[in-house]
């Protein structure tokens, strides 16, 4: 009864703050009611995050973005949701092929978003694949190998 109560007082006391309506929190409650609540996370943009899209820009620019990312930061992420998944993962595969960098993680989610004309909710698949200069890697898999002899 009383996570109950701790939850209605805390949407209560969310409804002011809530910044970004797309990150919600589901709660259930002990009488089974579902309760939806935002989750206050501040979003900082990296310097080094691509969102590509497959409408917006050509392929040829986010792969020049992607190569020239990794150049000046080290790494990369390229992130995509629903029908530009294919284009990140194309980026990411030459980018592997002509050795200029590896895959630090991939990370496949589901992000729910509302719809405009209906506001419902639709479930969208997300990838983000980080990459790391291919140099780099290489300078610390040989320091590793040189302190191991």
């Amino acid at each position: 009864m009383e996570s109950g109560m701790v939850v209605s007082e805390a949407i209560s006391e969310l409804k002011n703050e809530i910044r970004n309506e797309e990150e919600k929190l589901l709660v259930v409650a002990p009488d089974g009611e579902v309760k939806e609540i935002a989750v206050l996370t501040e979003i900082k943009k990296k310097r080094n995050q691509i969102q590509v899209s497959n409408v917006k820009k050509p392929f040829f620019y986010y792969y020049n973005l992607s190569k020239r990312y990794i150049k000046q930061y080290n790494e990369v992420e390229l992130s995509a949701l629903g029908m530009a998944i294919p284009t990140v993962v194309t980026i990411a595969e030459i980018l592997k092929k002509n050795g200029l960098a590896f895959q630090k993680y991939l990370t496949i989610s589901s992000v729910s978003l509302k719809n405009g004309e209906n506001d419902r909710l639709v479930m969208k698949p997300k990838i983000e694949i980080a990459l790391i200069n291919a140099e780099k890697m290489k300078k610390i898999s040989t320091a590793t190998t040189s302190e191991d002899s």
